[in-house]
């Protein structure tokens, strides 16, 4: 359960990253900052893997890919995590 919690709020703090810079919410809101601010350290490792810029941008909305990989690796991530935690508490036949 606490691994499935920790990987809950990190994915929703990605998710209202990509929604907030896709509204283009104002930047200078605390709410917004503290969102943008917290979430960067966990979109940090997937910037720049794919060819193309980390973010589009069309009048002031911005579709941020490294934070949509950053929710694909994150929940791979939680699965492999889920994965072994099951294989470790199976009790031997």
């Amino acid at each position: 359960r606490i691994v499935t919690l920790i990987f809950g709020i990190l994915q929703t703090l990605i998710v209202l990253r990509i929604v907030l810079l896709l509204l283009n919410a104002r930047e200078s809101n605390d709410i917004v900052q503290f969102i943008l601010n917290a979430s960067q350290p966990f979109v940090a490792p997937f910037m720049g893997i794919f060819n193309v810029p980390d973010a589009l941008q069309s009048s002031g909305s911005v579709l941020d890919i490294a934070a949509i990989a950053a929710l694909v690796g994150w929940t791979v991530l939680e699965a492999i995590v889920l994965w072994a935690v099951n294989i470790m508490r199976r009790e031997p036949v």
